[in-house]
């Protein structure tokens, strides 16, 4: 069970995970021992998650969403297959509760009249040096 916050824990038969071999440092032990983790979270079929945050969620993890809504990590940190384990889980609730935050909607506003007016003062400043570049009969 993974919980991510108060409202939010995710079950363990949402979550599936596969030990894969690791590149990088390790040594001897790379080629014998499969400490790599890939976590699968089955994230646009969970019930834990409302609707608004599978959203975000989906445009949070990026390429890491797949064609069919699972949200696949893949952690190669360390040399220790816990360790790997223990860091996809906390990637995972970071990103779940990146998800649950709602973002500010923008409020567009209007330029004040003496910024629109520096701006066309500039313009015709500009307007008239590039004028003044023409040919000179």
């Amino acid at each position: 069970m993974l919980k991510v916050n108060d409202q939010i824990t995710i079950q363990d038969w949402e979550l599936t995970e596969q030990f894969v071999r690791s590149s990088g440092p390790g040594g001897q032990n790379v080629n014998k021992v499969s400490t790599a983790v890939e976590l699968r979270f089955e994230a646009e079929r969970s019930p834990s998650l409302p609707d608004p945050v599978k959203r975000r969620l989906k445009r949070i993890a990026g390429s890491k969403w797949t064609q069919d809504g699972a949200l696949i990590l893949f952690v190669q940190d360390t040399r220790s297959q816990p360790r790997n384990r223990e860091i996809a889980r906390e990637r995972l609730a970071e990103m779940i509760l990146k998800a649950t935050h709602v973002p500010k909607r923008r409020i567009a506003t209007k330029p004040t009249k003496g910024s629109v007016r520096r701006r066309l003062d500039e313009k015709k400043k500009r307007g008239e040096v590039k004028a003044l570049r023409g040919k000179v009969d």
